[in-house]
């Protein structure tokens, strides 16, 4: 239940992983569903804490970015990075690499480092012209990166970029790229609404007169 949840309800999938604790919490899934469903709900530090359980009870590294993520989240990007340097990394198969990668760079611009936020991106994976399930997330962080350290041409390249590779819509890189553009989207309700106040001929409806009760 809190695996369905918790992407469309994340406040619902959280009080059912409390329920789940307390029914079974030396089980290493419900704790694990605990800790994703605190995070949704950037409760960072009882999402540490669950993450950690299960990893005590799996022996799993699968877990350590969102973990560090978690520090970032408690305003501790320091920590962040050393577990970005830890030995626990390279365990981790290619996604919680690229994962870690994405962490880490989030870290050092906490740190208000942006320069080394965008070397930090800078890998095989983000040259890669592969699509991958990461690949949109990464182009868009790297996109970013450059955006927020003012190179505003390669941000462009890049957002580009990820929207190729974002065939199912993870990231909002397709509105960076319209915003950079100077692309405006109007709304076509509004318009819709706009053409009913009249009557189609373009001149207005004169008045009925209250009196009358629109008769002749």
């Amino acid at each position: 239940m809190v695996a369905r949840l918790i992407d469309e309800d994340p406040e619902g999938a959280y009080g059912y992983s409390k329920v789940a604790l307390r029914l079974a919490s030396r089980v290493a899934a419900v704790r694990e569903a605990a800790g994703f469903a605190a995070y949704a709900n950037q409760k960072y530090a009882e999402a540490l804490a669950e993450f950690r359980a299960a990893r005590r009870m799996t022996g799993n590294v699968e877990l350590w970015p969102l973990m560090a993520d978690c520090e970032r989240g408690l305003g501790r990007p320091e920590k962040a990075l050393d577990m970005a340097g830890a030995a626990e990394v390279h365990k981790l198969d290619k996604a919680g690499q690229v994962e870690m990668r994405l962490v880490a760079a989030g870290a050092r611009r906490d740190m208000g480092q942006l320069d080394a936020a965008i070397v930090t991106l800078q890998s095989p994976e983000l040259a890669s012209n592969a699509v991958q399930p990461w690949t949109a997330r990464l182009r868009y962080a790297y996109a970013d990166a450059l955006l927020a350290a003012g190179r505003q041409g390669e941000a462009r390249e890049w957002f580009a970029k990820a929207v190729e590779a974002d065939k199912d819509g993870s990231t909002d890189a397709s509105d960076r790229l319209a915003e950079l553009d100077g692309v405006d989207f109007v709304d076509a309700l509004d318009e819709n609404e706009g053409e009913d106040d009249n009557d189609g001929s373009g001149e207005e409806q004169a008045p009925v007169d209250p009196e009358e009760g629109g008769k002749e």
